[in-house]
């Protein structure tokens, strides 16, 4: 029986993995400088947590969740996103008691059975962030700009980000019932899933992937044109704030997410280079989930970002990112061998990537090892090295060389050391 990962979740290695840790290294980083901590919560969690954070009107609720009953009769579901699950940690280990303005992150798997696509998959690992407990226009902008200092670092350009309000609790209301009134006039034109949420989420319109529908969301009042004065105000300082970064945006009132816990303000950074599905992250206000999932009223910000959309925009960069061993440890007979051997697990531990051949191939061989694998220099050890504990190592670019006492492994380190600077 031949057996094959599941459609939709792939297996990560190769050359691939090199540059997925490049990012993840740069992200984490950026996050941490901007004084986000990590966080990790399990891949399982309760079914209702998901429909009643996500919303049961949602695509992920309705078509997209991986839902099992285990041995105990209780419905449990492999995460489709990472707020709510945030969110529940948050409550359940009471963080915020302590930090009223919490700022977390994740770099997390994330399971949605969906059709999987480039960059779009059953499986998928997602950053994100979670500012809890400001209510100002402050917390939208500081990570927007995050987002935008994480493509900076990354080399990514070509992005454009579209912001928008979908109001709140006020304004809402009677512009869902403004909707829901011309929408009923159109239903026999709208896709099956728009007429179903004409009455619980006529807003879903806007979001929907059915040419139809997008046609007619194109002649739709919008939300952002029918806002409250209090979610105007907050639009401003997004927008004010944005502009004082000198960060670049467009409004696009289209944009409401998928996801039914988002108020006001709603974002995403989208590709022209990945295909149709170009948003490479997105995100939003949510002001209710915490107390809707039990909590005190504390507003909240947050955004994910695909790492597979991510490496489908740095596909040039891979060769760049392969490691390169510092030394290549060459021997010419057996006692260079013995002593090569030892030389290299002590400079390994010292902290230098030293490659070294274990198949007792020629001198020849194991120099051609050295240049394919990119090695900065080369050390070869024979019996004449090994007797008078001097060798001479070889910087590979241009093929000079220096004398090296064999006893000093700091002073070995340090001449391979100079090439990273």
């Amino acid at each position: 029986m031949k057996f094959q990962s599941i459609r939709g979740m792939n297996d990560i290695g190769g050359d691939n993995i090199h540059l997925w840790r490049f990012v993840e290294k740069q992200v984490r980083g950026l996050y941490e400088n901007f004084g986000f901590n990590p966080v990790i919560t399990p891949e399982l969690e309760s079914t209702a947590l998901f429909k009643r954070g996500v919303g049961d009107t949602s695509d992920i609720v309705e078509k997209e969740m991986y839902t099992f009953e285990d041995r105990n009769g209780d419905s449990l579901t492999l995460r489709p996103e990472g707020t709510a699950s945030v969110v529940r940690a948050v409550l359940q280990n009471n963080w915020l008691h302590d930090s009223p303005i919490l700022k977390l992150y994740y770099f997390m798997p994330m399971f949605r059975h969906e059709r999987p696509q480039k960059g779009r998959y059953r499986l998928h690992y997602q950053f994100g962030l979670e500012i809890f407990g400001v209510q100002g226009a402050e917390a939208d902008v500081e990570v927007i700009a995050l987002q935008a200092a994480v493509f900076e670092k990354l080399e990514i350009s070509n992005l454009e980000l579209f912001i928008n309000s979908i109001g709140c609790n006020v304004c809402r209301p009677p512009f869902r019932e403004k909707l829901t009134v011309i929408l009923k006039k159109v239903s026999d034109k709208l896709c099956g899933d728009c007429q179903r949420r004409i009455e619980k989420n006529p807003l879903r319109v806007f979001d929907c992937k059915v040419e139809t529908c997008q046609q007619i969301a194109k002649t739709l009042p919008t939300q952002i044109d029918n806002l409250c004065e209090a979610c105007v105000t907050h639009m401003k300082g997004v927008k004010q704030g944005l502009e004082n970064l000198n960060i670049n945006y467009k409004i696009n009132p289209q944009i409401v997410r998928g996801i039914d816990y988002y108020n006001r303000t709603c974002f995403e950074f989208v590709s022209a280079n990945i295909g149709a599905q170009g948003t490479v992250c997105g995100g939003g206000r949510y002001d209710h989930l915490v107390e809707e999932l039990g909590g005190k009223s504390t507003p909240g910000f947050g955004v994910g970002m695909g790492m597979e959309r991510i490496l489908l925009l740095l596909e040039s960069k891979k060769s760049s990112v392969q490691p390169q061993p510092d030394l290549a440890v060459v021997y010419a007979d057996e006692q260079g061998k013995n002593f090569g051997c030892k030389l290299t697990f002590e400079l390994r531990q010292l902290g230098l990537f030293v490659d070294f051949d274990l198949d007792g191939k020629s001198v020849k061989a194991q120099m051609k090892r050295a240049n394919k694998s990119g090695a900065r220099y080369s050390l070869v050890i024979g019996e004449q090295e090994v007797n008078q504990l001097s060798a001479k190592i070889k910087r590979m670019s241009d093929s000079q060389e220096q004398g090296v006492d064999l006893k000093s492994l700091k002073a070995i380190k340090e001449v391979c050391r100079e090439v990273r600077g």
